[in-house]
């Protein structure tokens, strides 16, 4: 039963056996509730829009698509959401596709279940958790590192150059103060930075060395 307080939990899993499980796990933490189970990313979508989770815990293989293709749906539809992918695949190239749909976490099924409660926290508060070996991976694959990002994420770290707070971005681009911090999280994770002062110093060194502008990302 959901109480006021806790973090909204949508659990997607095509096994109910599996699925079933994780939301014992996450219901028996007082500061988290399941909201809603889906088996299909179809079905996921639709519960998503209905209740508004904070965090989905998202299986990577579903019978109509794939994790990956579920978080970057739900990042599109609902870009407050924090994306949970929960698989059996230890696979670098898996975390790489989590990291670029907007994922914030990717965790093997083999682990404690305490160690999903504390995931789902740890997103729903702000953190990415995913696999340095793919933020290592992606560094090395791209010399770009704005390969990844979107369009809006390109457009607020060009402002994030200009030294533009949150809220002034959110005003420049006519978004809300928590859907560009949502972004600026986003494109820090994409571009294996840390802080946001790497972003704005990335920024100002590639437009003296190069003339980097959205425009041209």
């Amino acid at each position: 039963m959901e109480t006021e307080g806790t973090i909204k939990v949508l659990v997607v899993d095509d096994h109910e056996v599996v699925r079933r499980g994780v939301v014992d796990v996450v219901d028996a933490d007082p500061t988290l509730t399941v909201v809603a189970e889906a088996g299909t990313v179809l079905d996921a979508v639709r519960r998503a829009a209905a209740v508004r989770p904070d965090v989905a815990v998202v299986d990577l293989k579903l019978p109509d698509g794939t994790g990956i293709d579920l978080v970057r749906k739900l990042k599109e539809d609902h870009p407050g959401i924090r994306c949970v992918v929960l698989t059996s695949f230890n696979d670098d190239d898996a975390v790489a596709a989590a990291l670029d749909a907007g994922a914030s976490a990717f965790v093997l099924k083999t682990v404690r279940g305490t160690e999903i409660a504390d995931t789902v926290r740890a997103v729903a508060a702000g953190r990415n958790l995913l696999d340095e070996r793919a933020l290592a991976r992606r560094r090395a694959q791209h010399t770009d590192p704005t390969d990844a990002l979107t369009p809006t994420e390109k457009k607020v770290l060009e402002l994030i150059g200009d030294g533009l707070s949150n809220r002034e971005i959110g005003d420049s681009l006519g978004l809300a103060e928590k859907t560009v911090k949502n972004h600026v999280t986003g494109l820090l994770a994409k571009m294996g930075f840390r802080r946001r002062t790497q972003a704005a110093a990335w920024v100002a060194a590639h437009r003296q060395g190069t003339g980097w502008n959205t425009s041209e990302a």
